[in-house]
């Protein structure tokens, strides 16, 4: 059994309503609209017959009328030639016909308002089938947009996120005592002659490797010049 059991719950329905109970929205207006697609084609198909059963009632009803007509030309032609009794039984023929074209007409009158209703339910579920459809989309990016939102927000009051910090702060407490230890090495000890000499050395060597890059640099920048002026 499908979502909706009878027509009427489909047309009588309230979308709204059941996606807001809904634990899952987008699965939910799908099987609607899969219910209402199939329910539509029930409905048409109910209709067609009604209009097959119309149309045959309609065909009889013509056939009828010509049979009485003709057992009264046959019941007149009977009385013309004087044979009453001929002319009784056409007319009972007749009476026949007529009784069978009433219970006819009474099957068509049913058949007219069972195709009327199902027109209208057609109309209505049609109606509902377009409302539905246009939920689905709205209802897909909404669904789609709260999911990601629950996720994230799960992930930030996650345990684990915060557990992960935690080792974090821990890792960097324990760099903090290493830095530390190397540090108290050099606590108390005083540059040598040797030391200060050295770094003389190294920052000379230093500057003399960046007026050497310098220069390089410089020079072709200096032809480009020479060559526009040239020009």
């Amino acid at each position: 059994m499908g979502i909706f059991s009878r027509l009427t719950d489909i047309v009588n329905s309230n979308l709204n309503a059941i996606l807001d109970r809904a634990e899952d929205p987008e699965k939910i207006i799908r099987l609607i609209i899969q219910e209402m697609e199939e329910t539509l084609v029930e409905v048409r198909s109910a209709a067609a017959r009604s209009i097959a059963d119309q149309k045959d009632a309609e065909r009889k009803l013509r056939k009828l009328a010509e049979i009485q007509q003709g057992w009264q030309k046959k019941a007149e032609l009977a009385l013309s030639k004087t044979r009453e009794d001929l002319a009784k039984a056409a007319l009972v023929e007749k009476a026949k016909a007529a009784d069978m074209a009433k219970y006819l007409a009474d099957d068509l009158v049913n058949l007219t308002e069972a195709l009327s209703r199902h027109e209208d339910d057609i109309i209505k579920l049609d109606g509902k089938l377009r409302e539905a459809r246009a939920k689905r989309a709205t209802i897909a990016a909404r669904h789609k947009t709260v999911s990601n939102t629950l996720r994230v927000k799960r992930n930030l009051y996650d345990t684990r996120i915060e557990d992960a910090f935690e080792r974090f702060d821990k890792v960097e407490a324990r760099l903090d005592r290493i830095e530390g230890e190397a540090e108290a090495y050099d606590l108390g000890k005083s540059r040598t002659l040797a030391d200060e000499i050295t770094d003389l050395e190294t920052q000379e060597a230093i500057q003399n490797e960046l007026d050497a890059l310098k220069a390089k640099m410089a020079k072709p920048k200096s032809n480009g010049k020479t060559k526009k002026a040239s020009k």
